[in-house]
């Protein structure tokens, strides 16, 4: 893509069916390279778990609970400003580009002398070196932002998924051979280090633009301001996701933080393959729709009772089966980590849902809010970890799944007061997918407990037929429970029509990808 014209305007400007087909075909790609990354990062988990030991990745999550938080620096903030403006020209890019490798260049430099802070905190002096090593990769990530920004704005989904694609081929490449060479934890770190680097060659190579030096344009500072709101909220975000390793790490070793570290892994890997690859196209689209709150409200809707009927059910199955998934995946070395990941279970629905609170602040301008909102979230999520650390990790795991229940009500009732969406809509689209979620999962438990099935011995065989047999059970469970909630298949007809509109070159209108339809229904 070739981002601006002649005149220094954006080009790749769409309106009307042109902007749905995009989105369309944005989305399809966007689930589909999730997929593809699904498979990627499972397969170089399953081989590098046989090849680092779990104190290696221990290390590395604790260098890793800072270095990415820094990674993100612009990532989350300039995307987003760049994505939501009305206009966006040459000049003012090439001034962002410019402000964020500088402060890129900052934070690594900062990262690396800090090094030594770090490896007194968690008391290994391991730390420190990874440190050092993993600074490279705040400084990389920094050069790629702006560009993969431009291409999302130009709605070249496909094209920035694939790349992403690529980049996490890079890591398991490069990891796995250095681990099998015997490097420990120095592969993660240089895996990391290859993730960054193959991200900002495809990212310059898709995006062919030279920014220009800094020039006063007068748009800078709004953009630059709506970043820091986005950013400042993903810090706390982060803080709240990432204290729970800091704590771990610093009250026990990193043997636990290995552990505790895998399951967490498992337990966000659901909501990074079932609602991220949908976050940037569903800011896209909503923001064109911030205008008319009656059907802003109406595709919201829509869109949570998809991701309530997919979440729910995927919560509640690897809540039953994920300790044989961990033991299936990553071989009975790491039993602990399914132990601890039975706790994560019953908060992945709900994180689902609580994660899309944020649509609705983004698109219609309101990251302040979200920001605001977020350091309440936070505050409370960690005191809630300081209560559960007596228990170990397992109590921290407890307190996740316990801060989301008590905290996506209040999320979506904030979140919606400017654009009158109330909590009794957010009810109303999500109940019967819980309730279902709630009998499959516990008529399925109750039945496998009398079945050798059930604590079976840390066999992998075992393990795959005792995945296979309590899924397909409750599988069958729950589809039947949502069918007899709704009073028939419709919940069935919906997702089978977004799964078909989401295929390549499919164009009939779906619960998502409708949000830029033309034409609404009541």
């Amino acid at each position: 893509m070739i981002p601006f014209d002649a005149t220094g305007a954006f080009r790749p400007e769409s309106e009307g069916s042109e902007l749905r087909r995009l989105a369309v075909r944005g989305a399809g790609a966007a689930v589909s390279a999730r997929a593809v990354n699904l498979l990627v990062q499972v397969g170089t988990t399953v081989v590098l778990a046989r090849l680092v030991a779990p104190a290696d990745f221990g290390v590395v999550a604790m260098v890793t609970t800072f270095s990415l938080l820094l990674v993100s620096f612009g990532l989350n903030g300039f995307t987003e400003a760049i994505m939501q403006c009305k206009e966006i020209e040459h000049y003012t890019a090439s001034n962002l580009f410019w402000l964020n490798l500088a402060g890129g260049l900052v934070l690594s430099i900062a990262f690396a002398v800090s090094g030594a802070l770090l490896s007194a905190l968690f008391r290994n002096p391991l730390v420190a070196k990874a440190a050092v090593g993993m600074s490279l990769s705040i400084f990389i990530s920094a050069a790629s932002v702006i560009h993969l920004a431009l291409l999302k704005r130009g709605m070249c989904f496909a094209a920035t998924s694939a790349n992403e694609v690529i980049a996490r081929i890079a890591y398991g490449v490069v990891a796995i051979l250095l681990a099998w060479r015997g490097w420990g934890y120095w592969a993660l770190v240089a895996g990391y280090i290859a993730y960054a680097l193959s991200l900002t060659i495809g990212a310059w190579w898709l995006c062919r633009w030279i920014p220009s030096l800094p020039r006063r344009t007068g748009r800078t500072g709004p953009l630059v301001r709506f970043a820091i709101s986005v950013y400042g909220r993903f810090i706390v975000v982060y803080g709240s996701q990432n204290m729970d390793n800091l704590l771990v790490g610093w009250k026990f070793n990193a043997v636990a933080l290995g552990f505790y570290k895998k399951a967490y892994d498992l337990f966000a890997l659901s909501a990074s393959q079932l609602v991220a690859p949908l976050h940037t196209v569903a800011l896209a689209a909503l923001s064109r729709l911030n205008a008319e709150p009656t059907r802003f409200r109406r595709y919201l809707i829509k869109s949570l009772g998809i991701v309530a009927f997919v979440g729910m059910a995927v919560g509640a199955d690897l809540t039953l089966i994920g300790r044989d998934v961990v033991r299936f995946l990553l071989g009975p070395q790491w039993g602990e980590a399914g132990t601890i990941f039975a706790f994560f279970g019953p908060g992945i629905g709900i994180m689902l849902l609580n994660s899309t609170a944020g649509w609705i602040h983004l698109s219609i301008g309101k990251p302040e809010r979200w920001l605001r909102w977020t350091i309440f979230e936070f505050a409370v999520t960690v005191l809630l970890f300081f209560l559960a650390l007596r228990w170990g990790p397992k109590g921290i795991a407890v307190a996740w799944s316990a801060s989301f229940w008590i905290l996506t009500i209040p999320a979506f009732w904030y979140a919606g007061r400017p654009i009158g969406f109330g909590v009794s809509s957010l009810i109303a689209a999500v109940w019967r997918y819980t309730a279902a979620s709630l009998l499959a999962g516990l008529t399925t438990a109750a039945i496998i407990r009398s079945t050798p099935l059930w604590g079976a011995p840390p066999d992998a065989k075992v393990a795959l037929q005792a995945i296979v047999i309590i899924s397909g059970l409750f599988l069958a469970l729950y589809l039947g429970t949502v069918t007899m909630l709704h009073w028939g298949l419709a919940p069935l007809r919906q997702l089978g029509s977004l799964l078909r509109e989401l295929a390549p070159g499919r164009t009939a209108a779906g619960p998502i990808t409708e949000l830029v339809s033309e034409r609404g229904s009541a």
